[in-house]
């Protein structure tokens, strides 16, 4: 397969070119690599309830990585790992791997 090397606008896009564009754009920050993808056939149907408690639990978790990124010493600590590793893109990302397991299904803390 032969490798495209593409023009500097589409190396600086993330996400959606409009929000009526169906096709997203993402770069590996690590290897400089673009990818494409295209969102075929999106669902029309509310989220069921096993869907919202999914997304619940993510915002859950998703804010108190954020605060535990706003210490600026948990944030250095963090760092250091996250660059030892080449498994995540993002510092949010591999927060979220590392802290997820701290959380149960509703996204509350656990204790211990």
């Amino acid at each position: 397969m032969a490798e495209i090397k593409p023009m500097a606008l589409i190396e600086s896009m993330k996400k959606k070119v409009c929000m009526h564009s169906d096709v997203y754009f993402r770069t590996n920050k690590q290897t400089g690599k673009v990818t494409t993808g295209k969102l075929c056939y999106p669902s029309n149907q509310p989220a069921s309830t096993q869907q919202a408690a999914v997304r619940s639990r993510f915002v859950k978790v998703a804010a108190a990585v954020r605060a535990i990124l706003a210490d600026p010493t948990e944030k250095a600590k963090l760092k250091a790992e996250f660059k030892a590793q080449h498994t995540y893109g993002s510092l949010f990302g591999y927060a979220m791997h590392k802290l997820n397991s701290n959380y149960d299904s509703n996204g509350d803390l656990i204790a211990g």
